[in-house]
This record gives structure tokens, C-alpha cells and sequence, in this order.
């Protein structure tokens, strides 16, 4: 409740009575809309003459479809038509017309294409209707006769199958070439510790579900409003696929209830809502059911094995860590999984492997964190159990092996404060009081239990375009194809181009979600900020420039003989450094200089050859405690405290909003979520909200979060960083070391569930 009035009624510094500074905490300018309604979603948009498309899944994993009956759907009262492979329009044949911008090796998933089946819950066809509920119900009565074929879909059955994939995944990067002779090292090590992991199938639950609705007009325009998290990418699909101009198809995605990775490939209910409303020239709206989103994309099951060795003082000799992750029969879905034991502490002998295994599932698809939720779980519990073996405190040993250069590549951090992470979080969680040995705090029936980890993160940053139109009644307009999946990107684009210009934050609009404007990458990887803040803080320099120059050719001016270095921006106003009461409000220099609106554009380039000279990346430190009943074995996450250096923060208050979501989720990967599978029938089985297993409010507990003071202009002009993803890297680790802290019972395996608490597994 306490958030829902604060959306409704922000704090007046928040409304726009001054010039906003960029680090304060700033309500979300978008939380009116959403609380009351106004936001509009994909599934929400009205349109004359709309269709409904109601999806068809395949219940089989594997074979050919040899019949098909539409004849009782297309009885029902309302049904318009029943698309398949045998009458749906035209699509292009080439892989490359299916590959999007983040496409992996391979060739892309094409629906309704032919009468292959690849996995269950593989759409087969569309039914469309006057109404939905005409199509939900003349979906059920389709049906198939597929001759199916023998499917895996077990991991650990099929590990012999391993390969090393082929690294044609944009933000991948294979693992590094071994440094040292770990095997050697390892061998001579005094101390050493050999463990395997596995963390299970997670499905990306948003509350939005998957949804197109496309508006064609008499011309024959496609306006889409598509779940995604880049309106440009779903638009280059479209076109691409369907051989359409791309000024025949806008996409827009304004509002998106979470997405987490989900949205960054275009999903098929994109492809079969186009292809219904070119085939009835009609408008058509596609709406994935619940069940239906666990049939594109998941984080991949995985395997690892670590191994760490270490002289008797802690000092690190050997890291070995593996990887083995499943990927589809058609494309080789890529994480950097290994490659963070190689990031993170000094040590003279690394060595990194990664594989892949095809199962028939449909291709996994990035989920926040894609890779360091795994690949750091298992290295964070493996120092916790080296610690152990060496009877020294967990942050001690971190501390002993801190990298004052990234070990592999022997580069300098861009900006590295995770020690000062270390002491903000452990002096604020009270770790010193922490005894050593496991079991020794209980109370009541419970057993207490402190544990940590380091996270870590790639701090990205790619290109992007902004445009920017101040007009004379000093109402600044910004524009970007960004998107906003729920991490604030409306209210922080608005805060760095309010503080450049010295304007209230109600006098700025921030434009994004639309394929018309300036180009914009796929939002992911934590790279908005850095990448699109970057560019509106780009153009908006501009913008200043062009005013100085107004300002000093008036009549008379106050600033002819200034230097633009001597100026600033502030209180919507041009004023002198030195003097403040020299000073011009904008809209006065536009109004002087005859100029009803002034429009600059601004192409933002990272400059990788000054990039690619640092390891560029943020961390964390997380600290953890647990409460285990010793009788049921359910675990109870009671405090979490998590420090985070992640450059120039913008807005603390949504900042600190993604970090404790990346907390819960990290609670929720190591204690609830997991997706099972019946390998008889190659499906996903608890394919729902009621038994796909995630937190609820009495699950959180208390959450702290701190910033430390960092500031990289090597990143960004900003000397920010990304937070999207690190707040749920090494969460689980934490929790994972805390319960074996309370109970000496080490957990290598997510979810810790209470039947392996109480000894019941791995």
C-alpha cells in the first residue's frame, strides 16, 4: 500500500518544483499511469474489427504431424479460420530471415513452418475468432495425429553427447585459454576441495503474459503493440520473415509488465498474430495462456563441477571449473557460465571449460543474470567449502585472494570498490560476531545460519541514438527506441536530461518503446543506462552548446564574452558560474533569438578501443542469514544485506528497487523454483503459478542494500553502471553457505527444497 500511494502521490522534490539531480531518489514518472490504469499493455489496445488468435500446443516432444482435424473447431459459432503449415501465408525459407539481433548459432525456430514436431507444447496451429472465447474453446477441438519419434530431454542421461558450442552469440565470450598448469597446481596443493553442482530448469514468470496485437490498416500498415524488450528487434523480425518493408510495419511496446530475458527474441505468438491478419487482412490479437509460457525459452539446466586448491594460509593455487548446459537440437544457446572463476580472484593456474548438450526442448533463452546465477553459485560455494577445509572465515579467504587485476587477461578493473562492498556489508550485517564452526547458534527449534558470497556482473555498453527537441515554452522532449521492462527507464532517461538542461523533471518527456524512433539495443544485460543514458546525456550537450551560442549572439548579452566551460545549466536557466545572478531562463533565449523549437540528434559510440584495455564489471557482496527447522527442514531467509559497486548511481530509489528484486529472485532460486520434467513425455509438468514454486511476501524478510561510492568514466560518460542483474548474483551461494553454516549439511544443488535439507539429496 505504502508503494501505490507513493506511485500515486510522489514527494514534491519529485514533481518537478526545482532541477532534479541525478543520484536522489526519484518516484517512477510512469507510477501514476500504472497504478490507475492508463498504461496499456499489449493485450490492451483496442482495435475496429480485432480477431482473436487462440494457440494450439503440440502434446507430443518429437515426430511428424501426419493429420490434422480442424473440422469441429472451425464449426464453432465465430471461428474465422484455423492457420497450419498447410494453409498459413507466405514466410521466408532462409534461416537468416528468422534470426533476430540476438540470435544464437544455429538455425531459429519456425512456427508453423512444416509438419515437424520438436518439442512439446510447440504450437501447430492458430485459431482465430470473432471473440476469444470462441477461439479458446474451438482450440480444444483440434486435433492431430503425429507419428511420433524417441526424444531426450534428461540432461545427465545424455552427458556423453557434450560438445563445445560454436560462439556466435552476441555478449558471449568462450572461455579463456588456460592460464598456468592447473592440473599441476592442483595436484601439489596442500589443500584442495573437489565438488559438483546442478542447478535446475527455471521458466521466467512476468506477470504480463505474452501477447501481439497487431492493427492493420486500409493501406495495409502493421502497427504492433508486441511484449518485448526492443521494439526494433520484433520490427527487423517481422520484416524479415514476412518480406515486408520496414515502413510497412511499426512495433510498439510502451509498457512491459516484466520480462527478465524472456523478451529479448521475438516469440512466436509475434509470428502467428502477423500471420493471421495478413491472411484475413484484418487486425489480430494473440494472447499466450500461463501454461504457454513455459513453452519458449528457459534458463538451461546445468551442470558444473569446481575445483579449487589453496596453500595452508588461503592463498589460491588452482581454479577448475566446468561447465555442461542443454541447448535445443536447432541452435547452440550460449551463457558465460565458466568464465567468472577467472574474473574474480588472483590465482596463477586457471583452467575453464564449456559444453553443450542438445535436448529436444525448445532453445533456452537468457534470464537475468543469464550464466553468473549459475557459474558464481557454484564457485562462491566452492571458496565456502575451501574455507572450511582451510578452518578460516569465508570473507578472509575473498579478502586473501582479492584481484587487484583481472588474473586471466592480466588487465586493470575500469573501477573496482568490491572491497569496500566487503566492509559496507559486513560491518552492516554484523559478520564479525559470526562463530566458525557450523551449528553453533540455534534458537528454539531453529538452526542459525550466516553465510556470503561475491557477485559479479559484465559492465556493457553498446551504441544508441537519442534525439532531443527543447521548445520555446521550455517543455523538453527526448526520444529514444528504448524500453522500460520495469527497471525505470522512463524516470531515469528523464532525470540525466532534466539535471543537463537544469529543468524540473515535469517539464521533461522521455519517448521510447516505439521502432520509429532512434535507434536503441535490445534492453539487457544491464546496459541501459550506460548505453541510452549515455546518448540523452549526449544529445542534451548538444542541446546546451546550441543555446550558449543563441544566448551570446543576443543583443547585449551577459555571456558575449563567456566560454562554455564558465556556464551552467541550472533552475531552468542559463546562468554564470562565478556570478549566479547572471542568468537567462531558457525559454527568454529562445524567445530572444526567434526560435520556436531547437532539435538536436546524437549518435552514441562506445569508445572500445579505450574499453577493451580494462575488465570492465560490477560487483557485490551478499550477506546471509538463514533460519532451519530442524524438524521439516524448511528454511526461512531472515536478513539479507547486500553492498553494490556499480559506478554513478542515477535514481537510488529504483536502483535499489532492481537490487531487491534480484535478491528475492535469488531467495527464489535457491529455496523454490524449478521446472520439472516427465522425460516420458519430454514436458514440462508444473507449468503454472499453483505449482511452479516462487516466494511469496512471507517468504522476504528483511533486505538491506548499499551503494558504495564508485565512479567509472570508462564505462560511460555517466560513470555509471548497470544493477539489473547483479543483485540476483550470489544470492543463492549465500543462502546455500548460510544453511550449511547452520545445519554443517552442504547443499550443491538449486533449489535446496526441505527434502535435501533433511538429507534427502545432494
Amino acid at each position: 500500500m505504502t508503494e501505490l500511494i507513493e506511485a500515486l502521490n510522489p514527494p514534491v522534490a519529485d514533481r518537478g518544483t526545482g532541477s532534479v539531480r541525478t543520484g536522489t531518489p526519484v518516484s517512477r514518472v510512469d507510477g501514476r499511469a500504472k497504478v490507475t490504469g492508463q498504461a496499456k499493455y499489449a493485450a490492451e489496445l483496442p482495435a475496429p474489427d480485432l480477431a482473436y488468435g487462440v494457440v494450439v500446443s503440440s502434446p507430443a516432444a518429437k515426430g511428424r504431424i501426419v493429420a490434422i482435424d480442424t473440422q469441429a473447431a472451425l464449426a464453432v459459432p465465430g471461428v474465422v479460420e484455423v492457420l497450419t503449415h498447410l494453409n498459413r501465408p507466405k514466410i521466408r525459407s532462409f534461416d537468416i530471415a528468422y534470426k533476430d539481433m540476438t540470435a544464437p548459432a544455429g538455425s531459429p525456430f519456425r512456427p508453423l513452418y512444416d509438419d515437424r514436431v520438436m518439442y512439446s507444447g510447440q504450437p501447430l496451429a492458430l485459431v482465430v475468432a470473432e471473440t476469444f472465447e470462441a477461439a479458446r474453446y474451438a482450440a480444444s477441438l483440434v486435433r492431430f495425429e503425429i507419428d511420433t519419434e524417441p526424444h531426450g530431454t534428461k540432461l545427465s542421461a545424455n552427458l556423453e553427447r557434450a560438445y563445445k558450442p560454436k560462439p556466435l552469440k552476441a555478449g558471449y565470450e568462450p572461455p579463456p585459454d588456460e592460464k598456468g598448469n592447473t592440473d599441476a597446481a592442483y595436484a601439489q596443493a596442500p589443500v584442495k576441495i573437489d565438488a559438483e553442482f546442478y542447478s535446475g530448469v527455471e521458466h521466467h514468470n512476468p506477470m504480463e503474459l505474452f501477447a501481439s496485437t497487431v492493427i492493420r490498416d486500409p493501406s495495409g500498415h502493421l502497427t504492433i503493440y508486441d511484449k518485448t524488450q526492443s521494439s526494433q528487434n520484433s520490427r527487423w523480425y517481422v520484416s524479415h520473415v514476412f518480406g515486408l518493408s520496414k515502413n510497412k510495419v511499426t512495433v510498439r511496446n510502451p509498457y512491459v509488465g516484466g520480462a527478465f530475458g524472456s523478451g529479448l527474441r521475438p516469440q512466436y505468438q509475434l509470428t502467428l498474430a502477423v500471420m493471421a491478419a495478413l491472411h484475413l487482412k484484418r487486425s489480430v490479437r494473440v494472447v499466450l495462456t500461463r501454461q504457454q509460457m513455459f513453452s519458449f525459452g528457459h534458463r538451461p539446466e546445468t551442470v558444473q563441477r569446481v575445483k579449487l586448491a589453496a596453500d595452508n594460509d588461503g592463498t589460491l593455487r588452482a581454479i577448475w571449473h566446468q561447465a555442461i548446459a542443454e541447448t535445443s537440437p536447432i541452435e547452440d544457446y550460449v551463457e558465460v557460465v565458466v568464465n567468472w572463476s577467472g574474473m574474480l580472484y588472483q590465482c596463477d593456474n586457471i583452467k575453464l571449460d564449456y559444453k553443450l548438450v542438445k535436448l529436444d526442448h525448445y532453445t533456452p533463452i537468457d534470464m537475468r543474470a543469464p550464466g553468473a546465477a549459475h557459474g558464481v553459485h557454484a564457485l562462491e560455494v566452492a571458496m565456502d567449502e575451501l574455507a572450511w577445509e582451510l578452518k578460516m572465515d569465508p570473507l578472509a579467504l575473498r579478502l586473501k585472494n582479492y584481484a587487484e587485476r583481472s588474473p586471466v587477461e592480466d588487465k586493470p578493473y575500469s573501477s573496482k570498490e568490491l572491497r569496500a562492498c566487503y566492509e559496507l556489508a559486513a560491518k552492516k550485517f554484523g559478520w564479525d560476531q559470526r562463530p566458525l564452526n557450523p551449528r553453533s547458534m540455534r534458537e528454539g527449534t531453529e538452526l542459525i545460519g550466516w553465510g556470503m558470497a561475491t557477485g559479479v556482473w559484465d559492465a556493457m555498453q553498446m551504441f544508441a541514438r537519442a534525439s532531443a527537441v527543447l521548445h520555446a515554452d521550455g517543455k523538453l522532449v527526448v526520444s529514444s527506441a528504448a524500453t522500460d521492462i520495469g527497471t525505470g527507464t522512463y524516470t531515469v532517461m528523464a532525470m540525466i536530461a532534466a539535471e543537463a538542461l537544469g529543468l524540473p523533471l515535469e517539464d521533461v518527456t522521455f519517448q521510447l518503446g516505439d521502432s520509429t524512433l532512434p535507434v536503441a539495443p535490445i534492453e539487457g544485460g544491464s546496459s541501459h543506462v550506460t548505453t541510452v543514458g549515455s546518448a540523452v546525456a549526449g544529445v542534451c550537450e548538444k542541446l546546451q552548446k546550441t543555446l550558449f551560442k543563441h544566448a551570446k549572439a543576443l543583443s547585449h548579452s551577459p555571456f558575449a564574452n563567456t566560454r562554455f566551460k564558465d556556464v551552467e545549466f541550472t533552475g531552468g536557466a542559463l546562468r554564470l558560474k562565478r556570478d549566479p545572478q547572471v542568468a537567462l531562463p531558457l525559454a527568454a533565449i529562445m524567445n530572444d533569438s526567434g526560435v520556436v523549437r531547437l532539435e538536436e540528434k546524437y549518435l552514441m559510440l562506445p569508445n572500445m578501443l579505450k574499453q577493451r584495455k580494462f575488465r570492465r564489471l560490477v560487483h557485490s557482496a551478499v550477506f546471509v542469514e538463514v533460519r532451519v527447522d530442524e524438524q521439516t527442514g524448511v528454511v526461512r531467509v531472515t536478513r539479507v544485506t547486500s553492498a553494490v559497486a556499480a559506478g554513478r548511481i542515477m535514481n537510488l530509489k529504483t536502483a535499489t528497487s532492481q537490487v531487491v528484486g534480484g535478491i528475492v529472485w535469488g531467495i527464489s532460486q535457491a529455496l523454490h523454483e524449478e521446472t520439472y520434467a516427465d522425460h516420458r513425455l519430454g514436458r514440462f509438468m508444473n507449468h503454472n503459478y499453483a505449482e511452479y514454486h516462487v516466494p511469496v511476501n512471507a517468504d522476504i524478510h528483511a533486505v538491506d542494500v548499499i551503494f558504495a561510492e564508485e565512479d567509472d568514466r570508462i564505462v560511460s560518460r555517466l560513470g555509471a553502471k548497470g544493477v539489473g542483474e547483479i543483485g540476483i548474483v550470489g544470492v543463492a551461494a549465500a543462502v546455500s553457505n548460510a544453511i550449511w553454516h547452520a545445519t554443517g549439511k552442504r547443499l550443491r544443488s538449486t533449489p535446496m527444497t526441505p527434502d535435501k535439507v533433511l538429507g534427502g539429496g545432494p
